[in-house]
């Protein structure tokens, strides 16, 4: 089994660690054949998981919104314990945990976790920062929260709209994106939560316009509003952006990219990212 990839899957009641490169699914499974599941990316350092909890609480409630069985959050632990086993503490890591409907037909879920090492160009904008441009999604602000087959607030394998929103920033020279909603108002990005300073404040777009909820977005306002740093849930605007102290994306992988360019205009962070750097290592 390969030092840097490795996979493990929930069959009769077990974890089990397979080769990375052995087939753990049927071609029938509709997490692959239609996209129907549901996923979680989770930081690994030192060997640990952290934030485990948050993600394993985002992903009990993405797979209630698709309606697919949770199998709890044990069979989860026993996955990412297979995976991690000596795992090198100094490699960073990334382990992705995906519950798909399965085969159909009454056949349980399919549960399983992949760990990798985290690339290097997520280390590169972690720690050079980002370009970002803003794209529309189409959609009103308010329309998914009172959608539910939208699936808003949900992290769904159903990715090929935010994958080819990041093929379309990087064919503009970009590295990420900011999605607006048909008024402009600031939604998320692709794989992550926008977070803005202004005002001696931290910003972040609300929940209600069915974008995800932020792990780390989370745990950053914790830490801030702990430490006096004011927080703020702000229907703001990419001007909001443009006239800003500081921006970032935040991600549970990648931690806060600060955005460095905004459609094509150069901006700062005022000398704050590493102080957000430093209450999310905390």
């Amino acid at each position: 089994m390969s030092e840097q990839r490795r996979v493990a899957v929930w069959r009769n009641g077990t974890a089990v660690a397979v080769p990375a490169e052995q087939p753990v699914v049927t071609a029938f499974d509709q997490g692959l054949a239609r996209g129907d599941g549901v996923f979680e990316s989770v930081a690994v350092v030192a060997g640990r998981t952290p934030h485990l909890d948050a993600h394993l609480a985002r992903l009990t409630r993405s797979a209630t919104l698709l309606g697919i069985p949770h199998p709890g959050d044990d069979p989860w632990r026993a996955l990412v314990a297979a995976v991690l086993g000596d795992w090198p503490p100094a490699l960073e890591g990334v382990c992705r945990l995906f519950l798909t409907r399965g085969p159909g037909d009454g056949a349980a879920p399919t549960a399983l976790a992949l760990l990798a090492a985290v690339p290097e160009e997520t280390l590169r904008q972690r720690t050079e920062g980002i370009s970002v441009v803003s794209l529309g999604l189409g959609v009103p602000a308010d329309f998914r929260a009172t959608a539910p087959w939208l699936l808003g607030g949900a992290k769904t394998l159903s990715y090929a709209v935010n994958m080819a929103a990041q093929r379309h920033a990087h064919h503009l020279g970009a590295d990420d994106v900011v999605l607006t909603s048909l008024e402009g108002r600031l939604l998320e990005g692709p794989t992550s939560t926008v977070v803005w300073a202004a005002g001696g404040t931290l910003h972040t777009p609300p929940q209600d316009s069915g974008i995800l909820a932020g792990t780390t977005q989370a745990r950053l306002f914790a830490q801030a509003g702990a430490e006096g740093w004011p927080t703020s849930v702000t229907a703001g605007t990419v001007d909001d952006l443009h006239a800003a102290d500081a921006v970032w994306l935040l991600s549970g992988v990648r931690g806060a990219a600060a955005v460095h360019t905004l459609d094509g205009v150069r901006r700062g962070d005022a000398g704050l990212s590493a102080r957000v750097r430093e209450l999310l290592d905390r």
